[in-house]
């Protein structure tokens, strides 16, 4: 007697995040273990093929994929009334047909990348200690809060008490992400590292 067995169907739901502009498309498939952000065409067509096909559409603006999940930014002119199902469709099928989603070594060229971008600045031995702080900060309390919303944060840089991170996903151009990253990752990291003067983000 044959052993068929049978998958069981991908299922995908649509989260809102803060930014009008992107949405979360929640599936019940790990797609991704860890973050691969997309916001320039040329990185999606090298590193994923899901990431390329959704540029394909004409107003899909950047793509994040994350754990179980992608967000979509759009152009602004177009409405998601209008998109959100073609969209939706698309990355249901493809994630049902078991296509590639992001390239072999693409977490590794991303780390190499990382370092690269890392070993650029310098720190002092008291330096690295509070660096090392500011990155636990960021994983423990932020990560987890942000990528509920469909985005990312990442540690780019520490110089003279200024933080300076890296917004991505649906973080990336998000109107109240300004107000979050002031009023509530600056304020924690002032209170947990007194070193810490100023937080600001760099869009990346």
């Amino acid at each position: 007697m044959e052993n068929t067995i049978t998958k069981s169907p991908v299922m995908l739901y649509t989260e809102q995040t803060p930014n009008p502009e992107t949405l979360k498309f929640v599936s019940n498939r790990m797609l991704h273990r860890g973050t691969a952000d997309f916001r320039e065409e040329a990185l999606a067509r090298e590193w994923s093929p899901l990431a390329s096909e959704l540029f394909d559409l004409p107003f899909v603006k950047g793509v994040y994929i994350s754990n179980n999940f992608v967000t979509v930014t759009k152009e602004f002119n177009y409405s998601w009334d209008d998109i959100k199902l073609n969209i939706k469709d698309f990355v249901k099928n493809y994630v049902q047909d078991g296509k590639e989603i992001l390239k072999e070594g693409f977490t590794d060229a991303m780390a190499a990348l990382e370092a690269e971008r890392g070993a650029s600045y310098e720190y002092s031995e008291d330096e690295a200690e509070i660096v090392k702080k500011i990155k636990d900060l960021i994983d423990t309390y932020v990560k987890p809060a942000v990528e509920m919303d469909g985005g990312n944060i990442e540690f780019s840089s520490y110089k003279e008490g200024v933080v300076s991170v890296l917004l991505q996903g649906a973080c990336s151009g998000c109107p109240s992400s300004t107000v979050t990253l002031k009023a509530g990752i600056e304020g924690m990291m002032k209170r947990m590292i007194p070193e810490v003067k100023e937080v600001v983000a760099e869009m990346g």
